[in-house]
């Protein structure tokens, strides 16, 4: 049998239906060869458990477009009565609802029963989202509502991916909520995911929609767990879905959101996000203009992903930071700008050898160092390394000195008045674990005077990057910061610059710079909610931050923390630069469990392994473009079997397919026509091989392995 007639695309779309729990045996679930009226014969008709039909499939063989198929399924769609159309040619597959689009579109594989049943239910039911009323008791602004009303038109003209920009603190998410609610309340849908960029953010997404939407049940899938298919909205990150995401058929969601779209999304793991077969929309609060000059090529290239991601020139719907100040919905700002000598210097500060603390660096930190000032006894150093590799002490000390003398006494403003900021919660961005914690211990010292007692901590520190520098109790102390009156300030790497909630900040001290525009927008958005007693909000600029954004509140200007001498222009010999990452890859914030309660919850050894080895496993999937669907399903039986025996496992040979449950497919010889022959076979095994354990191709078969394998055939 070739690959190339209908016959054989006939073997993979049955293999296809059987990955997805069809019983291809039982004539009262899937219909070979269905007579219609026309004297012609549907290929196949899919039917829900009570023997009703719900969807043709039309197979053509591998060389011809499913598309070319499509007037001739809708013919047998419209005489059987079905509402559904799936085109195939067992390479790719197309679905259709034909009475309500004027195209199919491609989907990665045929739906469940399940899912199936459940859209082919809700049909007769479904209305016009228009014509159902919106919650206000969700949201009540008029910019929510065009929101809402704008994301209903566009769906129902047939758009199936949306863009929506809305600043920070304008309720993205309880808009969020208000659309699901009518896309639920008019049967358009019946399950929902709903991604964020990591899992602290979830629990509150979690609680935002147990407050708005408890008619329809929402959980957080934490990574290592199962969907709960009774529950109807999905709150989650790409990555948890990662080693699980394939047990589902597309038609599992039909809405998709993406909240705060991040690079992840465009990157390796796009594909995971693409495999439901769900309408999505993208919010962000960043402003997203396809020639917009941002100043970071990585801001440059997020922006322009976002935009062809969702296949938009602009946001379906803005509503940007300044139209929301200007509307009284969010906290105008002020800004206080008082950088110290060193931060400001032209062309970068002077670092002399022996201003060194030799001493107490670690091995490779010292080694670096000695190769930096081999023959030179000055280095010249860019101001964003501050923190990363120096430490200036003085610094910091001056930082914190200026926040308390500018809180107790204020500022003139360049028009000479008079400008007090407010005591009470405050965020501080710092550079890395020991900046943070240097910070924290500072300020707390610094407000010893207003803590009611000495072991109360005025300032504490949380840090996230998913490595040993995490703080382990962050949650906890993120919950103290924002329920309980101490600790006023929280010192933050990494955990507060997005997505989190407190209305009652009314100062943002930044101690870190950022070439992100992005970035710093997201930290600026951190206060800008109103509360009670808020009339304004202080940015305090120790970094030049907000000038090099082009951020200038022409009403503040601050001072200086330490007189500047008088400033040389540097021609520096060497200067270091070190690496700035702004955006926090998500893939390394999430194999974190968390329980009920909040508490981290850490896996056994081999469940690290196995989340590991699937995480290569699917990455390496995902990157190939040159796998069929036959193909895919024995990888995927593959993948199985790294993660289960990832404790004893370190590759994957031909010898595997001798055991269950290879053996009960045919074994080897099966394992070559499905591949098309041992050359391709062993390619993708030392491919595999290579990303997962890391092991080096081999040039050529083993004599001895290839003998293995030709027993095996006997």
């Amino acid at each position: 049998m070739t690959r190339t007639n209908e016959a054989y695309s006939r073997v993979v779309i049955d293999a296809q239906l059987a990955d997805q729990g069809w019983n291809t045996q039982d004539q009262n679930s899937v219909r070979y060869e269905v007579f219609v009226e026309d004297g012609t014969r549907a290929d196949y008709v899919l039917c829900d458990r009570h023997g009703r039909s719900m969807a043709v499939i039309e197979a053509k063989r591998f060389s011809v477009s499913p598309g070319d198929a499509a007037e001739q399924a809708k013919g047998y769609a419209r005489l059987i009565g079905v509402p559904y159309i799936f085109l195939t040619n067992g390479n790719e597959v197309q679905f259709w609802e034909w009475e309500r689009e004027a195209f199919p579109h491609p989907v990665k594989t045929f739906f469940k029963q399940d899912d199936l049943e459940r859209r082919f239910a809700t049909r007769l039911l479904r209305r016009d989202p228009l014509t159902v009323n919106i919650d206000t008791r969700i949201v009540e602004r008029d910019y929510q509502i065009e929101c809402v009303d704008t994301l209903c038109r566009e769906i129902g003209q047939g758009r199936r991916k949306l863009l929506v920009e809305m600043a920070t603190g304008t309720g993205k998410t309880r808009t969020a909520a208000a659309f699901i609610k009518r896309l639920f309340e008019a049967n358009a849908i019946t399950r929902v995911l709903f991604l964020v960029d990591r899992i602290p953010l979830a629990k509150q997404t979690e609680d935002a929609f147990a407050e708005h939407l408890p008619d329809y049940p929402a959980y957080v899938l934490r990574a290592g767990r199962r969907f709960q298919d009774e529950k109807q909205i999905t709150i989650t990150t790409l990555q948890s879905m990662v080693n699980i995401y394939a047990d589902y058929s597309p038609g599992y969601f039909d809405l998709v959101i993406s909240d705060e779209c991040h690079r992840s999304i465009y990157g390796q793991w796009k594909k995971v996000l693409l495999h439901f077969d769900g309408a999505q929309v993208g919010l962000t609060a960043t402003p997203c203009v396809a020639e917009g000059d941002f100043g970071d090529e990585e801001d440059t290239l997020f922006v322009r992903d976002t935009l062809r991601f969702f296949e938009v020139e602009k946001p379906s719907f803005s509503y940007k930071l300044k139209d929301a100040i200007r509307e009284g919905y969010l906290a105008p700002y002020q800004i206080y700008k008082a950088i110290t000598v060193k931060t400001a210097a032209d062309g970068g500060f002077e670092v002399k050898r022996d201003e060194l603390d030799w001493s107490g660096m670690d091995t490779d930190t010292r080694v670096e160092f000695e190769k930096l000032f081999q023959g030179v006894d000055i280095l010249v150093v860019d101001p964003s390394a501050l923190e990363r590799r120096f430490t200036i002490p003085e610094r910091n000390r001056a930082i914190v000195r200026e926040f308390r003398q500018v809180l107790d006494n204020g500022f003139i403003d360049s028009k000479g008045v008079q400008r007090k900021p407010l005591f009470g919660k405050t965020i501080v961005f710092a550079v890395n674990k020991r900046h943070a914690e240097t910070l924290a211990q500072l300020f707390d010292a610094q407000f010893a005077d207003l803590k009611p007692s000495p072991e109360i901590r005025y300032a504490d520190y949380v840090v996230s990057g998913m490595g040993s520098d995490d703080t382990l109790d962050g949650l906890s102390k993120i919950r103290r910061f924002k329920k309980e009156p101490f600790p006023k300030i929280l010192v933050s790497v990494n955990m507060l610059d997005t997505g989190f909630d407190c209305p009652e900040v009314v100062s943002l001290i930044f101690a870190r710079f950022t070439r992100s525009t992005i970035l710093y927008q997201q930290m600026r958005g951190r206060g800008t909610r109103k509360a009670t007693g808020k009339p304004v909000f202080t940015m305090f600029d120790f970094t030049g931050v907000c000038d090099y954004h082009g951020d200038d509140d022409p009403m503040a200007e601050g001072g200086v923390v330490a007189e500047p001498k008088k400033k040389k222009r540097y021609e520096p010999r060497r200067l270091l630069a070190l690496d700035i990452d702004d955006h926090i890859d998500p893939t390394t914030r999430e194999w974190i469990s968390v329980d009920e309660n909040g508490n981290m919850v850490f896996p056994e050894a081999s469940e690290i392994k196995a989340a590991e080895l699937g995480t290569r496993f699917e990455a390496w999937l995902l990157a190939r473009e040159d796998i069929n669907p036959g193909e895919e399903s024995w990888l995927r039986m593959i993948g199985s079997q790294l993660r289960a025996n990832a404790g004893s496992m370190d590759e994957f040979s031909t010898g595997h397919f001798a055991f269950h449950p290879f053996s009960q497919l045919g074994g080897y010889p099966q394992a070559l026509r499905v591949f098309g022959g041992e050359e391709r076979l062993e390619a993708l095994i030392d491919s595999l091989n290579a990303a997962v354990f890391g092991h080096e191709k081999s040039e050529s078969p083993d004599t001895s392995s290839r003998d293995n394998r030709r027993g095996l055939m006997q």
